[in-house]
């Protein structure tokens, strides 16, 4: 009998490790400091581990690929509100990892004067939605943000599906914000206020419902049960973790006119090297990267507002005209232009840096050499290939172009590397140096393209000319200086 446990990567890696060390599971391996994937237990035989991004691992324990799996509430929760019927049994919280989802509203919308005196939320989402029409929602929680919106009955609404940086969309680009804050953590600085809280989570152990019903797991589960090491007392009152940041006053004075330009500056890695080349251009972005975590940071451009979002959601921000232009990879654009291939946005300029090339990977036990090789050995197959990554659109592209028959893409959220060969056959990845990529005993078949940072802007043609003028202005700045670089 073989035991598979899914552990995540990032916010619980720490404590998830110390409670596995202490419980003696014997996964010594499974360190902060680890650069690996996989590991199999010194004490059980029967045990093995696979580290994942936490967002998959209720969904790879509900398919049945692990029998247990560590992981928040929260994403337990997006998955079986949508999927109440999943495989999935929630057998301990951990106690650990602790926080809340809430949704939050924007002090600086102005239709919330006109709701003064209203003091619930069903009241206040209502309210919103007879002044708007519709309730725009934006989350990385998309099926929670239904379900809110379903509770309470709002008869029009949207959800905006992000990959993160929630909080930033509201008053502009959403009305509301599902947005999650971790204990003690003061998330709303950027001019939000909380409506009411969603859920309270912290790190739960999960079984595979089949698995838990026909395997002896207690010899390894009861030591876990054992082992306390919970967080400080979490303290859930909004007065405690909630606190309106100076950003509040500054941003209210941020008039959107018809002719101001909204610009779109990633968030992540990539922020030193935009800012590299802002500067370059005499660009000036006060606060950027910002360490409170403001994401409107100001800049020395006359009638320019800057908003700081994931760059996997600027295609379609721009693409909904929520922003005029965007500086993404061109990996996200091919990404959203083939999933919408209509869509009203174009490259305006390369910008050269953020330099990676998107990779078709498989195990280097494959005796295959390219994807020729993948299609013939995939011509008689009866199960689907399946093919793992966060380029869903780009690898579904990929499969068509190169006719490989029957498969299935497998959406991911990070740590790609760790599909293969268990829980993937193919991946298509993205990767600078290939260095991780063989380090995981991987090894590259095909390069896609390869992927820089990029301006992207809409297609639409613009009727003011002085906000046309002050876009090609922008552009031409960020030409001279791509130039010079």
């Amino acid at each position: 009998m073989t035991i598979k446990i899914a552990l995540p990567k990032g916010r619980l890696l720490g404590k998830t490790a110390s409670l596995l060390q202490t419980a003696g599971c014997g996964l010594h391996g499974y360190t902060e400091k680890s650069r690996l994937y996989r590991f199999k237990s010194q004490k059980f035989r029967e045990l093995s581990a696979k580290i994942f991004h936490e967002k998959d691992i209720p969904i790879q324990v509900a398919v049945g690929n692990y029998d247990l799996g560590i992981c928040g509430l929260d994403w337990i929760e997006e998955l079986l509100v949508k999927y109440p019927s999943s495989s999935l049994v929630k057998i301990k919280n951990l106690g650990y990892g602790n926080g809340a989802l809430y949704m939050a509203y924007s002090v600086a919308d102005a239709v919330l004067d006109r709701l003064a005196g209203r003091n619930d939320i069903v009241s206040i989402a209502k309210g919103m939605q007879e002044i708007k029409n519709t309730v725009r929602i934006a989350s990385e929680y998309p099926n929670l943000a239904e379900s809110f919106a379903a509770k309470n009955r709002l008869r029009r609404f949207s959800i905006i599906p992000l990959w993160g940086a929630a909080e930033a969309y509201p008053p502009e680009d959403a009305d509301l914000a599902l947005i999650s804050s971790g204990a003690g953590n003061t998330i709303f600085n950027n001019g939000l206020e909380p409506l009411s809280m969603i859920l309270k989570y912290g790190a739960f152990l999960i079984a595979n419902k089949n698995s838990w019903e026909t395997k002896d797991m207690g010899e390894i589960l009861s030591p876990i049960g054992d082992v306390n090491i919970s967080d400080e007392k979490y303290v859930s009152s909004l007065k405690n973790i909630t606190e309106t940041s100076k950003i509040i006053g500054e941003y209210k004075k941020n008039k959107i006119g018809e002719e101001t330009i909204r610009l779109a500056l990633p968030d992540g890695h990539q922020q030193q090297h935009t800012l590299k080349l802002l500067n370059k251009a005499g660009i000036q972005i006060d606060d950027y990267p910002s360490e409170n975590g403001n994401c409107r940071p100001n800049i020395n451009l006359a009638g320019v507002l800057i908003k700081v979002i994931r760059p996997q959601d600027m295609p379609l921000q721009v693409a909904n005209g929520n922003f005029d232009l965007a500086i993404t990879g061109k990996d996200w654009f091919f990404e959203h232009k083939y999933q919408f291939p209509s869509s009203p946005i174009k490259k305006l300029l390369d910008l050269g840096f953020g330099k990676v090339k998107i990779v078709a990977v498989v195990s280097k036990d494959l005796s295959v050499n390219d994807i020729y090789d993948i299609k013939l050995s995939n011509a008689d197959r009866v199960v689907p290939l399946r093919i793992a990554t966060e380029y869903v659109n780009i690898a579904d592209k990929y499969a068509r172009d190169n006719h490989l028959g029957l498969y299935r893409v497998v959406p991911t959220w990070g740590a790609t590397e760790a599909f293969l060969p268990e829980d993937a056959d193919l991946l298509i990845e993205n990767t600078e140096t290939g260095r991780t990529i063989a380090r995981h005993n991987l090894k590259i078949i095909d390069t896609l393209f390869e992927s820089t940072a990029c301006l992207i802007g809409s297609t639409d043609k613009l009727n003011n000319s002085i906000k046309s003028k002050r876009i090609n202005n922008i552009i031409e700045t960020l030409r001279n200086a791509v130039r010079d670089s």
